[in-house]
C-alpha cells in the first residue's frame, strides 16, 4: 500500500507517502494474526516483551476506566513509560488519582505531558481557549504534546474501548497510526468487566466515577452523567464531538 493514514493539526485524515509502507502494511498484518484469541495480558505481552520490548509506551488519562491497563502493563514491566497528558486543566483528584496508583502499583515511569509556558502564552494567555474553539484547545494541550513525547517510541498502548464512541467501534486490536504500531489490550471490554477486573485486582478507583463522571477528562469539558445517559455524554456536552484527537481510529491505519 502506497499511503499512511496520518492526523492534520486540525485531526482531519489526509494521506501522506512514506517509505517502508510494504513492510508496515506486512508488519502489521503479522502483529494483527499474532494477537487473534489473545485476551488483554497477551496482548500487552506482544507489545511490551515480544516484539517492542523497552520501545513501547503506556498512553493513559489516569481517569475512570484506566486501571485495567496500567495494572495489567505493570505486571509485564513495572517501569513501562505512562505517559499523562497534564493539560493544566484536569480535575485534582485526576492527579491525586495518578499519584495513588503510581504508589500502590509501584509504577516507575510516569510522565506527565503539558504544552510550553511560550505555547500557553501564544496560543491561550487567558486559560479560556476551551470555551472558543474547543478543538484548538485539545490539539495545543494534548495532540501536539503527546506526539512529541512518543516520537522515540515504536509502539504505544492505549486503553481505548470499543463501546466507549461511535469513532473507537470500529477500533482493532492492534493498528498503526502516525508512524507507529498501536495496541489496545482493553478494545472487547465493557463496563462489566472493567468493574470485575477492578473488583478483582482490588484496585483503586477513581473518587469522580461515583459521583457521577464515568469517563473524565479536563473540567471545563466533564460534567455529570444523568441516568440514562450514555457512558461519555458528560464530555464535550452538547458538541457534536467525542474525540480529542490523539486516538482516532483510522480503520486498521494503513
Amino acid at each position: 500500500m502506497s499511503n499512511v493514514t496520518v492526523i492534520d493539526a486540525k485531526r482531519g485524515l489526509r494521506p501522506r507517502s512514506a517509505p517502508g509502507d510494504a513492510e508496515v502494511a506486512a508488519r502489521l498484518a503479522a502483529l494483527q494474526e499474532k494477537a487473534a484469541g489473545r485476551d488483554a495480558h497477551g496482548l500487552l505481552e506482544l507489545a511490551l516483551v515480544e516484539e517492542f520490548a523497552g520501545k513501547t509506551a503506556v498512553v493513559s488519562s489516569f481517569g475512570g476506566g484506566v486501571g485495567g491497563v496500567v495494572e495489567a502493563g505493570h505486571r509485564h514491566d513495572p517501569n513501562t513509560p505512562i505517559l499523562l497528558l497534564n493539560t493544566g486543566k484536569l480535575f485534582g483528584e485526576t492527579l491525586r488519582y495518578r499519584d495513588r496508583l503510581q504508589d500502590e502499583l509501584g509504577l516507575g515511569d510516569v510522565r506527565s505531558l503539558a504544552p510550553s509556558l511560550e505555547e500557553r502564552q501564544k496560543k491561550d494567555p487567558e486559560g479560556t481557549l476551551w470555551s472558543r474553539d474547543v478543538d484548538a484547545c485539545c490539539d495545543f494541550r494534548k495532540t501536539i504534546p503527546l506526539t512529541r513525547a512518543l516520537e522515540p517510541f515504536q509502539a504505544q498502548v492505549t486503553g481505548r474501548k470499543r463501546f466507549q464512541t461511535r469513532e473507537r467501534a470500529d477500533m482493532l486490536a492492534v493498528e498503526y497510526f502516525e508512524g507507529r504500531y498501536r495496541f489496545n489490550p482493553l478494545w472487547q471490554w465493557d463496563l462489566h468487566q472493567l468493574e470485575a477486573f477492578t473488583e478483582r485486582n482490588k484496585l483503586p478507583r477513581h473518587p469522580l466515577v461515583e459521583d457521577g463522571y464515568p469517563s473524565i477528562g479536563c473540567m471545563p469539558c466533564t460534567r455529570r452523567v444523568q441516568a440514562g445517559e450514555d457512558y461519555r455524554a458528560g464530555r464535550w456536552s452538547g458538541l457534536d464531538k467525542d474525540e480529542c484527537g490523539i486516538h482516532l481510529t483510522d480503520g486498521g491505519g494503513i
